[in-house]
C-alpha cells in the first residue's frame, strides 16, 4: 500500500482530498503546517482553530495526524520578502512563494522523511508525470477554482510524487462530498487572507512592520487633490480608500493609476481609465514547467488571478520575457505575476517588473 501524506489546512478542500485518497486505498497520514505564530486583533491565532479541524476531520476519517512548524521558513522565504517588496512600492503575492518555498519545499522534504511515497494538497488544479521524467500542470476542470496562477513558481522537480485529488471536481461537489462524509469542515467558507497569516485589517496589520510616509494625492495633470497615508497602502487601479469623495462632482470615479515611490507621491485618475491600459510588460525570475519554449511564441497569460486568459506574444531573453499584450491590458501591476498557458497546461510564469505603457 502506498503513503501519502496530506497537507491538511483545516479547510473543506484538504479534507476532501484526505478522504478521496483513503477511498482510493493510500495510507494516508495528515500533516497540517503552523508558519505563522501571531495572535490576530482579537487575540486569537487562526492556526489554533484550524489545527482543531484537521484533529476532528482526520478522527473521523480514522487517519493519524501530525503538525509541524515552519514558521522560521516561513519567515524567511516567504515573509521577508512580501515586506521588501510592499516597501519597495510593489505589490507582491506571498501566495505564489508559498507553495514554492513552503508546501513544495520543507513540507514535501518533511513529508517524504516520514517515508512517504506521495504528497498531496486540497489545490484545484491537475497534474501528469510522464515516463520521461517531466511533470506539467493541468488547468482543473473548474475553471473558476483552478489555482494553477499559484503554483507557477514551483520547480518542475518540486512536482514530483505529488497528486492533486480535486483536479476534476467543482467547488460544489467538494462540499457536498464533505456533508455526505460527515466532515467537520463542509460548511466552513473559504480562507481569503494572506497565506497562513490569516484576514486581518491589512493597513493596521502592514503598518506594524513598515513605518508609513504620508504624501500627496496627484492627478496626471499636476492637480494636488489629497493626501496618502503611505505608498505601501495601494494598488494599481484601486478605487476604495483614497477618500477623495466629492471632488470633481459624482460622475465617475478616482483611482490610482501611478506611484512615484522616488518624491512619495501617487498619482490618480478620475473617470478616464485609459491610463490605466497597458501594451506589454517585462517579466522576471521566469519559471517553466514541463519543456522549455521556444524564444518567441503566442500563448494565453493572467496577470492577476481573477482573470480570463489573455492572448500574448511572448518573446524571451535568458530570465527575461518581453510579454506584448493582443490587446490593451488593465491594470497590470508590478511585483505581480504574468503566468503563461497553452490549451491545457500551466507553462510557468514569472514576476512582473516593469509595465509599458
Amino acid at each position: 500500500m502506498k503513503t501519502v501524506v496530506v497537507g491538511m489546512s483545516g479547510g473543506v478542500d484538504s479534507s476532501v482530498a484526505a478522504h478521496l485518497l483513503k477511498r482510493e486505498g493510500y495510507n494516508v497520514i495528515g500533516l497540517f503546517m503552523m508558519n505563522w505564530e501571531e495572535a490576530d486583533e482579537r487575540g486569537a491565532c487562526s492556526a489554533d482553530e484550524d489545527f482543531a479541524d484537521v484533529r476532528r476531520v482526520c478522527s473521523a476519517l480514522d487517519i493519524p495526524y501530525y503538525s509541524v512548524n515552519f514558521a522560521k521558513q516561513y519567515q524567511d522565504r516567504v515573509f521577508s520578502h512580501f515586506l521588501k517588496e510592499y516597501a519597495a512600492g510593489r505589490t507582491p503575492n506571498p501566495d505564489v512563494l508559498c507553495n514554492r518555498e513552503i508546501k513544495f519545499g520543507p513540507f514535501r522534504e518533511y513529508a517524504l522523511s516520514m517515508g512517504a511515497d506521495y504528497i498531496a494538497t486540497g489545490h484545484y488544479c491537475g497534474i501528469e508525470h510522464s515516463a520521461d521524467g517531466k511533470h506539467r500542470l493541468v488547468k482543473a476542470a473548474d475553471a473558476g477554482k483552478d489555482q494553477t496562477y499559484f503554483l507557477n513558481q514551483v520547480r518542475e522537480e518540486q512536482l514530483a510524487n505529488v497528486l492533486f485529488p480535486l483536479a476534476d471536481l467543482p467547488k460544489p461537489e467538494v462540499r457536498k462530498i464533505a456533508e455526505e462524509t460527515g466532515l467537520a469542515t463542509a460548511g466552513k467558507k473559504d480562507s481569503t487572507g494572506i497565506c497562513f497569516i490569516g484576514e486581518r485589517n491589512f493597513r493596521n496589520f502592514l503598518k506594524s512592520y513598515l513605518p508609513a510616509q504620508s504624501g500627496k494625492i496627484i492627478t496626471l495633470d499636476g492637480e494636488t487633490v489629497g493626501e496618502h497615508i503611505g505608498l505601501m497602502h495601494y494598488t494599481i487601479g484601486q478605487r476604495k480608500g483614497l477618500d477623495l469623495g466629492g471632488r470633481h462632482g459624482e460622475e465617475g470615479r478616482w483611482f490610482v493609476v501611478k506611484k512615484d515611490l522616488k518624491n512619495n507621491i501617487l498619482y490618480v485618475s478620475h473617470g478616464d481609465e485609459s491610463p490605466l491600459y497597458s501594451k506589454a510588460c517585462k517579466v522576471t525570475g521566469l519559471n517553466w514547467i514541463g519543456n522549455m519554449p521556444p524564444t518567441n511564441f503566442e500563448c494565453g497569460a493572467k496577470f492577476r488571478y481573477r482573470q480570463p486568459e489573455q492572448k500574448v506574444q511572448v518573446k524571451l531573453d535568458r530570465d527575461t520575457a518581453t510579454v506584448e499584450f493582443a490587446a490593451p491590458q488593465r491594470a497590470v501591476t508590478e511585483g505581480q505575476y504574468a503566468v503563461f498557458y497553452d490549451e491545457k497546461y500551466c507553462l510557468g510564469g514569472g514576476v512582473i517588473e516593469e509595465v509599458y505603457y
